[in-house]
């Protein structure tokens, strides 16, 4: 069973191909250049590659406009050079994820050019069309102040085509029968080729209902949630599909299935927002509330726990007061801001590079309850260059040395200008220098991710928040097996000193010992610890210690 949801208590590493690593020098990172890079990725201590789309495509949205499900972008390398990747990383005891985008194609693509030629065309019903007007037109986009319409008139096609996303990426209407046997096609093909799973792009558009007609609210179809996950099953047995599906925690149980049916693993919308608010006020009450929102889940599902990703972030969920405190805090000029309710900076400068903050950031993710996932760079600190467009800001190429380029490529122009200036410039933050530092937030993090795969009772556990008395200090216990950790965070610049209970009836068992500093807490007369953190200070503790560990681990 452990082996089989190795999800669990995985660290998943996300990258993009394209800004990775270049092997033949023409400024466009490749599989090639990645699989150099895979030793690098293992030492970090990553369990797991979640690659961003690579596959044929005209990249004007990252890549999320594909045009051939079934093959690898000429930029990246072939579809050889992705069989050596993932065999090679295999080897290294590495799970290959990929993105899966289905909501949509880009218009490029030969299904779509074959439905909007002719009406009668095999691929017509494969796209969502409308002979008139849809009433709908201006509702519902997914970039405003960018994005105009969510339909679109086509002269070809005589006819208006639907858009959830811009207007060159036509949704497939995944009501049609041959529209999901396509998509389980398209599963079938890369798990053979060695992938072990899919991060599904945009679940809830995906799964809802589309046409001219559906007004309101669209309706999901959360059967074929449990369509992709029994054909996944079946072709291998512990492949995974994670889901971004930034809903509500009242709609949770949906995605996961009330019977663990649908999918295994979704990203925690809800706690990264929290997470920031937390970082940005000072104040753990309302990230113990997301938490406790979104704990109800079957034991074999997982969440996926991030600071940031690829895009901008997200600040939906927070009430308003709590979004102008993140935006103060993180992101105060419009230029950090897109579409008026995101972020679209990397981590690092957010917190104005201050380490400790960074490392307490860090320290709280990976203790957070789910699976971390981690972004290419942030471990490095990578900054990013406001003068980009859009989200490419916090996409530049990984900075590996403080040469030419970063030492992503040897080339004289990049797929993204590397950051060659300021204090995030490649001369200041890479991978090369930070290897020799002992110090570095490079090396703290492959400490800090190897500390994490010694405690899987953050993945598995039941977690409890532990009453601290102080609203800066977050306090979270985890029980799994007999074993339990407790992880202590202060928020707050100013030390602090608190008070708190472990949950524990037996006196004997009744020590705390820091998994990080091998310091010794024991309770007092009362049952309580009295522990000290300096300002954004942070404590890993096994509850018990390690002769309790080793008499209460069963086997």
């Amino acid at each position: 069973m452990i082996t089989d949801l190795w999800y669990k208590n995985a660290v998943i590493y996300c990258l993009s191909v394209g800004t990775f690593m270049d092997a033949n020098g023409d400024g466009i990172g490749d599989f090639a250049g990645l699989e150099r890079r895979l030793d690098y990725i293992q030492g970090l201590g990553a369990t797991a590659i979640w690659l961003m789309p690579f596959q044929p495509s005209p990249k004007r949205d990252g890549g999320y406009d594909i045009a051939d499900y079934y093959g690898v972008d000429p930029d990246y390398g072939s579809l050889g050079d992705f069989v050596a990747f993932a065999h090679a990383a295999k080897q290294r005891g590495l799970r290959v994820l990929i993105d899966l985008v289905v909501n949509h194609t880009s218009d490029k693509h030969r299904w779509f050019q074959s439905a909007r030629s002719d009406p009668n065309s095999p691929y017509r019903d494969w796209y969502v069309w409308s002979k008139e007007r849809p009433a709908t037109t201006d509702e519902g986009m997914v970039f405003p102040g960018v994005q105009e319409t969510t339909w679109t008139y086509d002269e070809k096609a005589g006819a208006w085509y639907f858009h959830r996303f811009f207007d060159f990426q036509p949704d497939l209407n995944t009501a049609n029968p041959e529209v999901l046997a396509e998509i389980l096609k398209i599963m079938g093909f890369w798990i053979e080729l060695g992938v072990s799973g899919f991060r599904m792009d945009a679940v809830p558009f995906v799964i809802a209902e589309k046409g001219a007609d559906v007004g309101g609210k669209p309706r999901e179809q959360f059967d074929m949630l449990r369509d992709f996950r029994e054909f996944l099953q079946w072709r291998k047995g512990d492949a995974i599909i994670l889901a971004e599906a930034n809903v509500l925690p009242k709609q949770d149980l949906d995605y996961f299935g009330d019977d663990a049916d649908r999918m295994h693993m979704m990203f925690n919308f809800q706690v990264n927002q929290s997470t920031f608010y937390a970082l940005a006020a000072h104040d753990a009450r309302p990230l113990v509330k997301a938490i406790e929102r979104t704990k109800p889940r079957p034991l074999s599902c997982q969440w996926g726990i991030f600071l940031r990703n690829h895009d901008e972030l997200d600040l939906g969920r927070l009430t308003e007061k709590q979004r102008e405190a993140v935006f103060a805090a993180f992101g105060p000029e419009k230029r950090m801001q897109l579409y008026d309710r995101g972020i679209r900076r990397r981590f690092a400068p957010m917190l104005a590079g201050d380490p400790r903050r960074i490392r307490l950031a860090y320290s709280l993710m990976f203790t957070l309850p789910g699976t971390p996932v981690l972004r290419y760079g942030d471990e490095i600190g990578m900054g990013d260059d406001l003068a980009l467009k859009e989200r490419d800001c916090a996409r530049t190429p990984m900075q590996w040395t403080a040469e030419h380029q970063g030492g992503f490529t040897k080339a004289e122009r990049a797929v993204l200008p590397p950051i060659d200036h300021g204090p995030y410039g490649y001369a200041h933050v890479n991978v090369a220098d930070q290897r020799h530092d002992p110090g570095s937030l490079l090396n703290w993090m492959q400490s800090l991710i190897r500390q994490r795969k010694e405690a899987p009772e953050i993945g598995w556990g039941d977690v409890t928040a532990v009453p601290t008395g102080k609203n800066s200090v977050l306090a979270l216990r985890y029980a799994w097996r007999g074993n339990a950790v407790l992880c202590v965070h202060n928020l707050a610049p100013e030390p602090v000193e608190v008070a708190l209970r472990t949950g524990e009836t037996e006196p004997e068992h009744d020590i705390l010992v820091d998994v990080l500093t091998g310091s010794r807490s024991e309770a007092g007369p009362e049952g309580e610890h009295c522990l000290f953190l300096e300002g954004y200070g942070y404590h890993w503790f096994r509850v018990g210690g390690l002769d309790a560990l080793l008499k209460r681990t069963p086997g």
